[in-house]
């Protein structure tokens, strides 16, 4: 009896799948099942770093950053609101990979400030130009999006529509909540982000139960709460189906409220079982010596 405990304690600790143990309390091993957290049809959990900058150079070289990201989906998220006069054709033809093109109003948190036309005359030049993604408001006037939309329609098929939701004071009730992605599926999007501010622990929970109700309606969704208090539904988020979960290159780099370093976000993916504790995240240092790794998680 002894000796079978003890060589049950070791196959633990070795962090080995013990079958006979799963069978003697009569549930899978999911521990040990590599890919038991990704939603059906999904390879890898995906991560998308908003790449802020002064001009179009800063912009490449953040861009093109020594990322390592082993055993995950990497996406950039181009912020052209936070690059003055951005050469968009030269920065989308070094990206290193997928992209999301965001140009984002003052009231939906962004720096912004020219007018509509000229915001979303912006997304349009990202499509012509073969963007990845490209992130429109749902608060954005109804004829400017849908002169996007035929845009779109119009060019060879590729840019994927992210229609977003964004608020920056608190987070409404699970009807509110239905009702925006209701808003927002009207334009038939590829994906859908809701974004809002967690004053509360259930206000996570509330937007987390969005991804299910979103899923099985056949639609992708970004969904997550802002704020520390938001915190954990960014880590959860993709765990639940969320198409990806942001997080910034570091703390100085953040673009919103409550949001984690890429590092520290990884390294609690990894925690969870999400991919190998010994894979690497992105490189200690750069050609500047700017170290990622170890950044704090200190509100944004």
């Amino acid at each position: 009896m002894g000796v079978s405990f003890l060589h049950r304690y070791r196959r633990t600790q070795r962090r080995e799948p013990d079958h006979r143990l799963s069978q003697e309390y009569g549930r899978p091993d999911i521990l040990h099942q590599a890919s038991w957290f990704l939603p059906q049809g999904r390879a890898s959990l995906r991560i998308c770093i908003p790449i802020t900058a002064d001009n179009t150079e800063s912009a490449i070289r953040k861009m093109k950053a020594p990322f390592q990201t082993a055993g995950f989906e990497l996406i950039l998220e181009l912020r052209l609101d936070y690059i003055q006069d951005p050469d968009l054709e030269k920065i989308l033809s070094q990206r290193p990979g997928k992209v999301i093109v965001t140009n984002r109003r003052r009231e939906e948190g962004g720096l912004f400030r020219g007018t509509e036309e000229e915001r979303v005359g912006s997304l349009f030049s990202a499509v012509a130009l073969g963007a990845d993604y490209v992130d429109i408001e749902a608060s954005t006037d109804r004829d400017l999006i849908s002169d996007l939309k035929k845009e779109m329609a119009g060019t060879k098929p590729g840019t994927k529509l992210i229609i977003s939701s964004h608020d920056f004071q608190s987070t409404p009730s699970e009807d509110l909540l239905r009702r925006k992605l209701d808003i927002c599926e009207e334009w038939t999007p590829e994906i859908v982000k809701i974004a809002t501010m967690a004053n509360s622990m259930e206000d996570n929970l509330r937007v987390l139960n969005l991804i299910p109700h979103a899923r099985r309606r056949g639609l992708d969704i970004i969904a997550f709460c802002m704020g520390s208090i938001g915190r954990i539904s960014r880590v959860m988020s993709p765990f639940m189906g969320a198409y990806l979960s942001f997080a910034a290159l570091d703390m100085k780099e953040a673009t919103a409220p409550g949001q984690m370093a890429v590092g520290d976000m990884l390294q609690i993916f990894r925690l969870l079982g999400a991919t190998n504790p010994g894979a690497g995240v992105i490189d200690e240092g750069n050609s500047q010596g700017v170290r990622y790794r170890h950044s704090s998680l200190s509100a944004s």
